[in-house]
């Protein structure tokens, strides 16, 4: 009597709460419509036992090699997939067709060196990362046109270049972040179509120089982040139409001059907000500008008493703002 009572018990839970599986290996939370599996003996993306309304699944730490289209479709209603730091290594092609509602995919730290054709296609992806893996090319065939993607992140890659027509078909990308990678070159009219962005990092990249037109459409961009790269050289009018920028990093690049009036129209920088520190400046005439412009906006500087000659030998190490007309032979 007293096992019939118990399997009866089981049965009138399971009837009013739903299903009480769960794969091995995972932690199931109904009330979040959560899976976490985080068990390094895992090698399958899991697809029994796995409860049919789970709308976020958090997959890390695992030997997990591969995932497909027909892993996901046991979960339809699938809004959040995170997949850190395992050994992810091939992605098929379409593979979100079973998951039409998935708005964040985030594939961190794994093996990625390649993927197919349309593998974010059939989904309204806002949310991409691809975030430190194998990549060493971009293909604009991953997504569809007119992508809805509002944060795109492909740093701690291998990429030297990144292709226009990607770019291109992702006009409501609000944040891009490239940093990290090996790029010797960002096209000119790359970022024509992304009216909307706010956030761009080529932090520690191979960029020598910046086309005079990259940032005309970018109206709306309030961080750039361009520190540790090989940057020896910028066009007078790059920042012209960056009225809303509020972070501007240029520090450990190869500048020894700025053109006359670069930084005038950065009318909304934060305090503290331009960072010009670890270039080789070199304290001649031509330094005014940036000397004048320190004068008059030195709480907008990162640490201006670090902008520091390198040149002449006479006047190496010293603060650019510290000093004099006649020691600048004005």
């Amino acid at each position: 009597m007293t096992a019939w009572c118990a399997l009866a018990f089981l049965w009138l839970a399971c009837f009013c709460h739903g299903t009480l599986s769960c794969p091995q290996l995972c932690q199931c939370y109904p009330k979040r419509a959560e899976l976490v599996c985080n068990e390094i003996p895992l090698t399958e993306y899991p697809t029994e036992d796995l409860p049919k309304n789970t709308t976020l699944v958090t997959i890390q730490f695992t030997n997990i090699t591969s995932i497909s289209e027909r892993h996901l479709k046991a979960t339809p209603l699938l809004k959040g997939l995170h997949l850190y730091s395992n050994h992810l290594h091939s992605l098929s092609s379409h593979l979100l067709r079973g998951v039409p509602q998935l708005d964040t995919l985030d594939l961190t730290d794994n093996k990625l060196a390649n993927l197919p054709a349309e593998v974010f296609s059939h989904a309204p992806l806002h949310n991409l990362v691809l975030k430190n893996n194998l990549l060493n090319k971009a293909d604009a065939e991953w997504l569809p046109d007119n992508s809805s993607l509002t944060w795109l992140d492909l740093s701690g890659n291998q990429l030297k270049r990144i292709p226009p027509v990607l770019l291109r078909k992702m006009p409501h990308l609000e944040s891009l972040d490239l940093s990290n990678n090996r790029l010797e070159k960002i096209s000119a009219n790359s970022l024509d179509l992304l009216t909307k962005l706010e956030r761009l990092n080529l932090h520690n990249n191979k960029l020598e120089t910046l086309d005079a037109s990259l940032l005309e459409s970018t109206r709306n961009l309030t961080y750039l982040f361009l520190s540790r790269n090989q940057l020896n050289k910028l066009p007078q009018n790059l920042f012209q139409e960056l009225t809303q920028l509020k972070t501007l990093s240029l520090d450990d690049n190869q500048l020894s001059h700025i053109p006359p009036g670069l930084l005038d129209q950065l009318t909304s920088l934060d305090e503290e907000g331009l960072d010009l520190t670890a270039n080789p400046w070199l304290c001649d005439r031509k330094v005014e500008y940036l000397w004048r412009w320190l004068q008059k906006n030195k709480k907008k500087a990162f640490l201006p008493e670090t902008i520091t000659c390198a040149k002449p030998e006479s006047l190496q190490g010293r603060s650019v703002m510290s000093l004099t007309e006649s020691e600048l032979n004005l």
